[in-house]
């Protein structure tokens, strides 16, 4: 295929598992109907942002993939519309819990899974404590759509993990996002940096990008709250925002593209050709420092 419709959306969560999936469900029949044919839910869509505090009553709502009621309703429902579904889920495997998200292809098929590799902590996104560090690696998929590459949230500030997943053949890259409001400077509003961030991946990779946000204030048990940014945006090849929704609307927007003329745009312009991946073993360090196999 390579004309593709792709569509964002937002929402506000309603704390409840049913009202949150109603109302994601409802997104992606609008967004289906207007032509979409792949839609991008938010980070952890079925529920409330848990991760504010560190509270262990919010570890049981994670639920093991093969039983997982979320997973479940929107594979029947991509089914039934003929859409692409990333759908964004918190994951039990045996003792552990990852933020993980499920790609459902258009026939229902789950493609298979990714486990968010970057876990921030800190305050107001105290995320260590609930999810271990995803160990699927970065994955790119092919759906009826395309070759999609997905991301979740704090990945999207790693360029690596974009070029990773551009190199494994990604035509569009997503990303389910949960960001806003910065409890440590509360003065301080990164959404502009989160969206100029993700607008470098799309033109140093060449290619569309997406990313739908949540909306709204969220309160944790203790009293303590976060201001979901939105401004959820779909960019261009080049990192142009062509579409862009506001700090508080709830709905999707839509965007075209031809996969098949940005790929050969991509391949003219020689960037995976002229990599030289023996000079970057910086990159394989945290401290950047190259070392010798004897130290």
């Amino acid at each position: 295929m390579s004309k593709v419709k792709f569509a964002i959306t937002q929402m506000a969560s309603r704390n409840d598992w049913q009202k949150n999936c109603d109302t994601g469900e409802a997104l992606v029949r609008q967004a289906a109907k207007a032509g979409a044919q792949l839609v991008l839910l938010q980070e952890l869509f079925d529920g409330n942002y848990f991760c504010i505090e560190q509270h262990a009553q919010f570890l049981d709502k994670a639920v093991e993939l093969d039983r997982h009621p979320t997973v479940r309703r929107f594979a029947a429902l991509a089914k039934e519309l003929g859409v692409v579904l990333p759908v964004s889920v918190f994951e039990r495997a045996g003792n552990t819990c990852f933020n993980t998200t499920v790609i459902v292809d258009a026939d229902g098929r789950q493609l298979g899974h990714y486990r968010k590799s970057h876990i921030p902590d800190g305050r107001g996104y105290q995320e260590k404590f609930y999810f271990s560090p995803g160990d699927t690696g970065f994955k790119v998929w092919e759906t009826a759509v395309g070759t999609v590459g997905l991301g979740i949230c704090w990945d999207q500030w790693f360029p690596e993990c974009a070029r990773a997943m551009a190199l494994m053949g990604a035509e569009v890259l997503l990303y389910p996002t949960a960001i806003g409001s910065e409890p440590p400077n509360p003065g301080y509003d990164s959404s502009t940096h989160w969206q100029n961030t993700m607008r470098g991946h799309a033109a140093a990779n060449i290619m569309p990008l997406l990313a739908s946000n949540r909306i709204g204030k969220e309160t944790a048990p203790d009293g303590r709250s976060d201001v979901f940014y939105g401004r959820s945006f779909i960019a261009d090849y080049q990192g142009e925002k062509l579409q862009e929704m506001d700090r508080t609307e709830e709905g999707f927007r839509l965007q075209d593209f031809d996969l098949a003329a940005i790929r050969d745009l991509r391949r003219s312009w020689g960037l995976f050709r002229d990599r030289r991946p023996e000079m970057y073993g910086a990159l394989m360090t945290l401290d950047g420092r190259q070392r010798s196999a004897a130290v």
